[in-house]
């Protein structure tokens, strides 16, 4: 009999049982069947060792986590991502066991192979499972702090890394089948011609994915304009950015195109989102009065606490700009104020507000400008300014 060595010194110990009357007319039941005493036996045991040795497992993987300085939590994360695979793995490797003892303690070549397939997928699915979590940790890392590495990096990283780990598997799963790897990769030689050709514009996608990424035109989550699409960017792939519009609609634009495309990007500017108006008063204003009127909205400006003027504060990076342009121009900073005088208009005189608030933020800078109206309304009636407004003025001549 083909006892494998792990068995064997169990075997010697429980063998002994049937010599024992009960346990031999029960093997005479159990023998049509296909089974046995010791073979049940056996069966449950392999069964409890395996039950037990899951719960070590998992405080063995956690532990080796911890030690590569992830937190408990972020460890019980990962831990997790794996437990589904372990389990099945669990279930498969006493599935396989069950048989062999069945058999006799006799391996089957294609039970074997069978098996052999199923743990290199559930290994290839355990890796992916793991490295996709330590992504998703490194990303939300990335997104709580001021990393300059890219999220979208990271991302489009992990799409390649997976696609690796998949091919890598697949030939992994076609050498246990015993299919000649060498011929394979030959035919995929023969035949890369064909599809590189078949396969320009996803090539030409790639490529643009690498401009986007080198450039560093935009990021995931940044609110673009570009190629005729409004909206945040949801994801950039190896073909194609999911940009998610205002009106919520999904659009996948090809990177070839975005990478040529002129890009306006409105996140990426650090202090001052810009608030213009034209103010228009009547002209039978006295003159004295829209001086002041205009002085006063220069000075209420300069003292707003969500307005940027020169006297704000800029909290400037010590490293040194890889660039040779102005620290204002390469982190997107506008403290520009002006208050003038700008034009007599067919119906009014017309005073320039040209201003940037502090925020960036939509609903924020709406506040902010909202704010600067009432103010000047106030002013125009302290002034004794009235608005002006569309009007004509006809004469009768007699």
């Amino acid at each position: 009999m083909d006892v494998n060595p792990f068995f064997s010194e169990l075997l010697s110990k429980i063998r002994g049982i049937n010599d024992y009357q009960l346990i031999q007319d029960i093997n005479v039941v159990l023998n049509s069947f296909g089974l046995s005493v010791v073979k049940i036996i056996l069966i449950l045991f392999i069964s409890l060792f395996l039950f037990i040795l899951r719960k070590y497992f998992y405080s063995f993987v956690e532990k080796i986590f911890v030690k590569l300085n992830y937190t408990k939590k972020k460890s019980h994360e990962i831990l997790l991502s794996l437990k589904s695979v372990f389990e099945y793995l669990l279930i498969f490797v006493n599935l396989e066991i069950i048989i062999y003892i069945y058999n006799g303690f006799k391996s089957i070549e294609f039970v074997s192979m069978f098996f052999n397939i199923i743990y290199i997928i559930m290994l290839t699915l355990a890796v992916y499972k793991v490295v996709n979590k330590i992504a998703a940790i490194k990303i939300n890392t990335i997104d709580s702090s001021k990393s300059k590495i890219k999220a979208s990096v990271i991302n489009v990283g992990m799409k390649i890394v997976n696609f690796v780990i998949l091919i890598t598997g697949l030939l992994v799963i076609l050498h246990s089948a015993g299919v000649n790897l060498t011929a394979v990769l030959s035919g995929l030689g023969i035949g890369g011609f064909a599809v590189a050709l078949a396969a320009k514009d996803s090539l030409a996608n790639f490529f643009g994915t690498l401009s986007i990424l080198l450039s560093d035109t935009f990021r995931q989550g940044d609110w673009i304009v570009a190629d005729g699409v409004e909206g945040t960017v949801v994801e950039i792939g190896l073909r194609v950015t999911i940009i998610r519009t205002f009106d919520n609609a999904l659009i996948s634009v090809p990177n070839a195109n975005l990478a040529n495309a002129d890009i306006k990007n409105w996140n990426r500017r650090e202090l001052g989102r810009r608030i213009k108006m034209s103010l228009g008063v009547k002209y039978d204003s006295k003159r004295e009065d829209i001086k002041n009127a205009i002085e006063d909205i220069r000075e209420m400006l300069i003292n707003h606490p969500q307005i940027a003027s020169q006297n704000t504060e800029i909290n400037r990076s010590t490293k040194k700009e890889a660039k040779m342009i102005s620290y204002e121009d390469a982190h997107g900073i506008k403290q520009t104020l002006l208050v003038y005088l700008d034009e007599f208009g067919a119906s009014s005189i017309n005073i320039l507000v040209y201003c940037f608030s502090k925020t960036v933020n939509w609903a924020e800078w709406l506040e902010v400008k909202e704010d600067v109206m009432h103010k000047i309304m106030e002013i125009f009636e302290k002034n004794n300014l009235e608005f002006a407004f569309p009007s004509m003025s006809i004469y009768k001549e007699n």
